[in-house]
């Protein structure tokens, strides 16, 4: 009896240790894909508006 519970004490270890585990990978992907978003939206003029430019172009 002694055995099977410890069996099921480390079963649910690991099991609450996997889950954690995936909870982390997932916020990593969430932080790394708004971070992709993040730098898309500054690599693209349009994001900026219509800014004007502080020196007119030379002729």
């Amino acid at each position: 009896m002694f055995e099977h519970a410890l069996h099921q004490l480390r079963h649910e270890e690991l099991l609450h240790r996997a889950e954690h585990e995936r909870q982390v990978r997932e916020a990593l992907r969430l932080r790394r894909a708004a971070r992709r978003e993040a730098a898309a939206r500054a690599a693209d003029p349009e994001s900026h508006g219509h800014r004007r430019h502080r020196f007119t172009r030379a002729a």
